[in-house]
Formats: C-alpha cells, sequence, structure tokens
C-alpha cells in the first residue's frame, strides 16, 4: 500500500487477497499484509460461535436478583448476553432457564418456527459449546470491541461472539491487546460476525510469550471489581465495611477506599501496556501502535474516567464517584434492613421467596443490626414509625461505623447526597433502585398517589398477607396519626399565646393535611383494601415483569411495569 497524499492510497489487488475473504481494506499497511501472509489464522485454534436465540427473551430470561438464590445453577443457568464496553471479566447479570437441559426452550423454538421440521439447532445455535471456558464479545457494538472470559458454567447469547481454543488465557490476553484493531480495521461496522474473530492472525511464537502472569492478574482485578456492586451474584460484602480501608471517620474510610481503587486502576493500565508491549513487539508493529491505553478504557466500575467518560473535570468525576458510594452503602443497608444481607456475615441471606425473620435469626444468630421482622419499612416525611427507613439508617450507620463519630459521618453522608437523608429516602432512593436494578427492583414501593405514604417491601420475603401488613399496621396506623396531629393544629387557632403568624401556619398545614386524608381514604378504599383481601400469590419464576404488574396502582409506578388495563 502507498500513500499518494490524504484522500489517495495505490493497493495493489494481490495485496487484498492476503487477507482472508479479500476486503477492501486500502487503508492498511504492508506490515499487517505481510502478518496476514506469514500468520496462521485463529480459526486453526477455535472457530467463532454465536449462542442461544431463546426466541423470547420475556419467557426465558431474568436478571439474576429476580429469582430465588436456589435456583441459580439448578433451573437457572449464567447467561453472557453481551452487554457494554468492559474486557476481562463481568457483564453476565442474566439467566436463562435452562431446565432439562433447555427442554422448555427447544420446545417453543420448534413450535414458534414449525418451518425447522423439529431441527431448533438453528437457532438454539451450537449448544455443544454452551458448558465451555472461552472468551467472548458482544456482538454488536458501536464502540471498540472488548473481549471477556466465559466461565464454563454460562451459557452465552447470538449477541455475542465466543471462541473456545484450549488456552483461552492466552487468547483473551492477545484479543484484550491493541492488535486486536487489525480486525476491527477490516470490519468497521457496528456487527462484528464470528467469522471477523476467525480471521485474526496469529504468530506461532507468539504461543509462547509470557503473558500468564499478567492476564491472571488483570482477571483477578477485574472480577474483584465486577463483584464489589451488589448487582454480582458473587458480591458478598460493600468494600466500605472492609476493615482493611477502616478509618476513624467514614470520610477517612471512603478515602482510603478511594485511594486503593486509584492504586487498582493504575495498576490494571500498568498490565494492560505490558500486555500491549509484548504483543506489539511480537508481530513487530513498534512503527504502527503504542502500548499506552488512556484511562477512560480501564473498565473498572470503580475508575471514575470509565463508569462517567472523560468529558468531565477531575472534581466532578470525583463528585460522582463520591456520591455514588454513599448511594450504595444506603441501599447495602436497605438490603441489612431486609434480611438480604448482613453486617455480620458475608453473601447473600434472605434470598428465597418467602424466607422469614425467624429464617434470618437462625442464619445470624445474634445479629447486630437485625432484620426487619414484618417486612415493611415506612419512608414517610417524618418520624411517625418507629422503623421508619431514616431512623433504620443513623442505626444502621453507628452499628457499622460506631457512635463517636456518627454524627459526623451522617454529615459526610448528607453532603455526599447533596440533601438531608429524608428528602433523598423520599425522592429518589426508590428511582437510584430501580436504576441500579435496570428496571427489575427487588425492593417494592407500596404509594399513595400524592406520594404522601410509602412503604417499602422486600418481595423475596412477599406473603399473601404482605398488603394487609401495609394497610393495617401502616397506612391505617398512619392516617391515625395525622387525625391527631390534625387535631393538635385546630388547637392552635384558639390558643391566645401564638401569634398571628403562626396560627395562619398552623392552618395552612392543616388544610394540606385534610386533602392528604382525603387521598389516603380514597387509596385505602379504592386499591389497598381490595388488594389486600385478594391475598396475591406471586411466584419468582415469573420474574419482576410479571408480578410486579398484579399489584397495580398500589405500587409506585416504574416505567415498562405498569398493569395492563
Amino acid at each position: 500500500m502507498k500513500k499518494i497524499n490524504k484522500y489517495l492510497y495505490r493497493v495493489t489487488a494481490d495485496d487484498f487477497q492476503k487477507i482472508p475473504g479479500s476486503p477492501i481494506a486500502y487503508w492498511v499497511s504492508d506490515k499487517i499484509f505481510t502478518i496476514f501472509q506469514n500468520c496462521i489464522q485463529l480459526k486453526t485454534f477455535s472457530k467463532g460461535s454465536t449462542g442461544l436465540q431463546t426466541s423470547n427473551s420475556d419467557k426465558f430470561l431474568r436478571f439474576w436478583q429476580e429469582i430465588n438464590k436456589s435456583s441459580i445453577h439448578v433451573k437457572w443457568m449464567p447467561f453472557a448476553k453481551g452487554g457494554g464496553y468492559r474486557k476481562w471479566y463481568g457483564n453476565v447479570e442474566h439467566l436463562v432457564n435452562w431446565d432439562d437441559n433447555g427442554k422448555d426452550v427447544k420446545t417453543y423454538v420448534a413450535k414458534k418456527y414449525p418451518y425447522l421440521k423439529g431441527n431448533y439447532g438453528l437457532v438454539v445455535k451450537n449448544e455443544n459449546t454452551y458448558f465451555l471456558k472461552g472468551v467472548l464479545t458482544s456482538r454488536i457494538t458501536s464502540g471498540k470491541l472488548a473481549f471477556r472470559i466465559k466461565a464454563s458454567n454460562e451459557i452465552y447469547s447470538d449477541a455475542c461472539t465466543a471462541i473456545f481454543p484450549n488456552d483461552s488465557d492466552f487468547f483473551l490476553s492477545l484479543l484484550s491487546s491493541k492488535l486486536l484493531r487489525i480486525i476491527e480495521d477490516l470490519n468497521p461496522t457496528i456487527n462484528f460476525q464470528a467469522s471477523d474473530i476467525e480471521k485474526f492472525p496469529i504468530l506461532t511464537h507468539a504461543l509462547k510469550l509470557p503473558i500468564s502472569d499478567t492476564v491472571n492478574i488483570c482477571l483477578s482485578i477485574s472480577q474483584s471489581d465486577w463483584d464489589s456492586y451488589e448487582t454480582s451474584w458473587d458480591f458478598t460484602s460493600l468494600p466500605l465495611l472492609d476493615a482493611s480501608y477502616r478509618g476513624d471517620t467514614l470520610a477517612s474510610t471512603y478515602s482510603n477506599l478511594r485511594a486503593h481503587w486509584n492504586d487498582l486502576t493504575l495498576e490494571m493500565q500498568r498490565l494492560e501496556e505490558e500486555n500491549n508491549r509484548i504483543f506489539i513487539e511480537a508481530y513487530g508493529l513498534e512503527d504502527e501502535l503504542t502500548p499506552d491505553v488512556p484511562l477512560k478504557e480501564i473498565t473498572l466500575t470503580c475508575n471514575p474516567y470509565y463508569r462517567y467518560g472523560d468529558n468531565k473535570s477531575d472534581s466532578e468525576l470525583e463528585e460522582l464517584l463520591l456520591a455514588d458510594t454513599m448511594k450504595e452503602l444506603i441501599s447495602y443497608a436497605v438490603g441489612c434492613m431486609f434480611g438480604r444481607y448482613s453486617l455480620d456475615k458475608p453473601g447473600l441471606i434472605l434470598a428465597n421467596q418467602g424466607e422469614t425473620y425467624e429464617d434470618y435469626c437462625r442464619l445470624v444468630p445474634g445479629s447486630s443490626f437485625p432484620a426487619d421482622e414484618d417486612n415493611a419499612i415506612p419512608v414517610l416525611d417524618g418520624d411517625w414509625f418507629s422503623d421508619d427507613i431514616v431512623m433504620r439508617f443513623r442505626k444502621f450507620l453507628r452499628v457499622a461505623f460506631g457512635e463517636e463519630k456518627y454524627e459526623e459521618n451522617l454529615r459526610f453522608v448528607e453532603k455526599a447526597l447533596g440533601k438531608d437523608l429524608r428528602q433523598y429516602f423520599l425522592k429518589d432512593f426508590y428511582n437510584d433502585h430501580v436504576r441500579r436494578y435496570k428496571k427489575r427492583p427487588i425492593y417494592w414501593m407500596f404509594s399513595s398517589p400524592d406520594g404522601s405514604f410509602n412503604v417499602l417491601i422486600y418481595m423475596h420475603r412477599y406473603r399473601p398477607d404482605t398488603a394487609s401488613i401495609v394497610l393495617n399496621e401502616y397506612l391505617r396506623e398512619y392516617q391515625v396519626k395525622l387525625s391527631s396531629y390534625m387535631e393538635s393544629l385546630r388547637r392552635k387557632e384558639g390558643n391566645p399565646d401564638l401569634s398571628k403568624g403562626e396560627k395562619t401556619k398552623a392552618l395552612k398545614e392543616l388544610d394540606k393535611l385534610r386533602k392528604t386524608q382525603d387521598i389516603l381514604a380514597t387509596y385505602e378504599r379504592d386499591v389497598l383494601f381490595p388488594l389486600a383481601n385478594q391475598r396475591i400469590e406471586i411466584d419468582l419464576d415469573d420474574g419482576v415483569k410479571v408480578n410486579y404488574p398484579k399489584f397495580g396502582t398500589a405500587l409506585k409506578k416504574v416505567p415498562g411495569l405498569e398493569a395492563k388495563e
């Protein structure tokens, strides 16, 4: 290839034939043409494959948090569905119903596509590779390709391109290097086919390169990062609670953890650049590629340059990371309130349908922060109940980080959130929860139309009498408390010791509460009372998308989960 000017290249037809498939890639250098000519193709070691097409995601796929913990790896198998740009490890958030070797999927496919005459293998593709260790990437991407390890207990989807060589770690290291651009340049479209990866040129002497330590550490760091967030099924505890980072205050603890995250990010950057250098030198591409990796391409969630993009200032990135870390602390605290997690024991505690407070006490005897007994936590504008969510979080903060610095720690949380704790729980918490779990929330919010009454429950602990508990123990009790408070406001009107301004303020509040009482009475009569009498049953295997709408307008509206008219 000879570049004549900015707009003109001169390439012989023979050069194109050196590349498998003879693509019209006029911009490819002479060195790349030579590499293709002298190397063997990756397909010598493994063919490229795409995986399972269920033909009905709503029926056969779930996010892992939706179903019983005990069903994972039994009926429901981990399912690599593609996902965004992340290298090395992660992006597996779904499960697929593979009970009885995928009998339901195969039966459904056979019925949906009768012209296949029972040959479901044209849709349930490459089944013999489902439980092999390999390397995969999202097949459709508008950005750069990112290869990740595929575990032997994961099925993968047709949205992925995968390979299954004997030495998967070597190929993961190779395809995570800058040499991947060779293949990316040959297919600049957003659809990356299995045949594309098969063309990757492999130097035989590269197979003996000393990369094992590098790839193992990269995998370890990436996996640890992925599992540090509760949306991973291997999450055990919040890093912020790890004794390794504990300081005198929550602020100093966060500072220690943030320094650790920074070290991890820089170490991963160093390792990836070393990995690039090894392969660039092996392929003789020093004049065409540099080993450097920008921070935004270090795909760790704890790295703000990757997590939020590099179009913000350092101070803006730090503010976002701090705020999200405090929101993650609050989310974990709520999990402890419901018994999903515990400060005294790592991993999931109550995560199967119908598990109870008694189960929690058996699994975590003598808990320092016990789970809520009735699986109902009010989220209101004041301390109307002793188990109010704000009061519970304050207790959590005292237990987790000590009584001595409690006030300072609380101020740190609220400053990071940009508002006081109660306003966060009232205005933002549930939206953050729905976003965190990608519109498949595990905590459900019973909520009146005006949002003046809210009670949070945990769906895994739901029972047919849960709506009755919300009705009798909270809504009706709250109405009684409001009535008593309204009576105290009425007495202010005739109190000669109060100023005119104080009386006017009391009257305005009284008028507002009358409207609230009317709304709550309607909510009770038309929504919650009839619902409580129905004693609705749910099945976690059906997923949130089926179960949530059963409760209609009793629950806070989540776009995409509305009850059908």
